[in-house]
C-alpha cells in the first residue's frame, strides 16, 4: 500500500524557549492506519537526511509534563533536525499507542508502584502499541529512502527496515532526566532496549 502527499504548507516554529525555526508540514493520502500524522520536512531532504519520528505526547508536548522526556526531545529533535536537514515524522500514536486516556490510566497505576510498561500490561494493552508502517509510507510519499535516525528506540530502526527504509546510522537523543522521569527512563532501557545512559 503507498501513500501520497496532500498538502504541504509552510509554517513557522517557535517554542517557549525563544527558539524559532521554519518547517513545511506534509499532509498524506492513504497511509495504512487512516491516522492524522504530519511530516515536519526542514531544508532539502536529500541524501541521508536526519529523522525522528516523534510520538504524540499532549502532556509531555504540549502542557511540560516531567513525568516522560517527550517535550524536550521534540524540542531538542526540531532543532537538530533544523540545523542538519531532514524529516520529523510526529505521529499520532499517543502513550505508546494506547491512547491519551489509557496513558493516564496507565499514570495511576504507576503512581501505584508500577513501571510504565506493567501498567499498560495491567490494563489489560500491549507494552508498546506502536507501528511504524504508515511512517515508513511517509518517508517514501517523500522520495525518503536512506536516512539516519534520531532515536534511542532499536524498534523503530527495525520496523523501518522491515518496510524497506535504510537506516545508516543511528543517531542517539540527549537524555533528558528529572527526579520525575527517571524511573519512566530506566523501564525504557530495561524492557524495550533503550540506549539511554542514565547514570547510577
Amino acid at each position: 500500500m503507498s501513500a501520497t502527499v496532500r498538502t504541504r504548507v509552510r509554517i513557522p516554529l517557535r517554542f517557549n524557549d525563544g527558539y524559532s525555526t521554519t518547517a513545511d508540514a506534509v499532509t498524506f493520502r492513504g497511509l495504512a492506519d487512516g491516522a492524522e500524522h504530519v511530516a515536519l520536512v526542514f531544508g532539502v531532504p536529500t541524501g541521508r537526511p536526519l529523522v525522528r519520528m516523534h510520538s504524540e505526547c499532549l502532556t509531555g508536548d504540549v502542557f511540560g509534563s516531567a513525568r516522560c522526556d517527550c517535550g524536550p526531545q521534540l524540542r531538542e529533535a526540531v532543532e537538530r533536525i533544523s540545523t542538519a536537514g531532514g524529516v520529523l515524522l510526529y505521529l499520532r500514536q499517543e502513550g505508546r499507542g494506547i491512547g491519551l486516556y489509557n496513558k493516564l490510566d496507565a499514570y495511576a497505576l504507576q503512581d501505584r508502584g508500577l513501571d510504565t510498561f506493567e501498567a499498560n500490561m495491567a490494563l489489560g494493552l500491549p507494552e508498546d502499541g506502536r507501528d511504524y508502517t504508515a511512517a515508513a509510507q511517509m518517508l517514501t510519499a517523500l522520495g525518503v529512502d536512506t536516512i539516519d535516525l534520531l532515536s534511542n528506540n532499536p524498534d523503530k530502526a527495525d520496523q523501518l527496515a522491515a518496510h524497506g527504509i535504510v537506516v545508516r546510522d543511528h543517531v542517539p537523543t540527549g537524555v533528558f532526566t528529572t527526579a520525575n522521569n527517571l524511573s519512566y527512563l530506566r523501564a525504557k532501557v530495561e524492557h524495550s532496549g533503550h540506549t539511554i545512559a542514565l547514570a547510577g
